[in-house]
């Protein structure tokens, strides 16, 4: 048994492939990673402007030093309830790519946790939920310790269709 366990617990291709630095967060009861290299700043939340007729999980737009950049909840876009807005809820402004053009937003959280460098060893591929589950904008699994990070790709949270939306938003103020 003891060598099963070693030769199970190295690296995979995947975990070598993602290895690195994560800003964690929380989202009620859940902790969430993203690559650092996404994360362009950490601000308090602000008041954001609704903007209308677009989905609820686009909480709206933002001025960021005279830019105007959209701002999603991550709460109403994985489903989870909502919550007021605490003292620790903030904005993480990322930049995504789609269609090979650069996006910046925002992501509404509501915790910021800490940064980790997340080894090769401590990566996990993520596992199948079934067929009616769509898993795609996770890279994989973080184990820290007794506790999971769902690593995320920021880039596939939102859809192609989602993100057009988003920039349209952002465009019409």
């Amino acid at each position: 048994m003891a060598t099963m366990e070693l030769t199970k617990g190295g690296p995979t291709e995947l975990g070598m492939l993602l290895a690195g630095k994560y800003l964690t967060f929380k989202l009620g009861d859940e902790e969430y990673g993203l690559q650092i290299l996404k994360v362009q700043e950490i601000i308090r939340m602000q008041t954001v402007t609704r903007v209308p007729r677009t989905p609820d999980y686009l909480r709206g737009v933002i001025n960021l030093r005279g830019k105007v950049i959209p701002v999603v909840d991550l709460r109403r876009k994985f489903g989870l309830s909502d919550q007021e807005d605490t003292e620790r809820t903030c904005i993480i402004v990322v930049q995504i790519m789609n269609a090979n053009v650069a996006v910046t937003m925002g992501i509404i959280i509501d915790d910021v946790r800490e940064v980790l460098d997340i080894g090769a060893e401590n990566i996990e591929e993520t596992p199948s939920f079934g067929a009616n589950v769509d898993a795609e904008f996770i890279l994989g699994i973080g184990k820290i310790g007794p506790s999971v990070k769902i690593l995320l790709d920021i880039d596939k949270v939102l859809s192609v269709s989602e993100i057009t939306t988003l920039k349209s938003a952002a465009s019409a103020n």
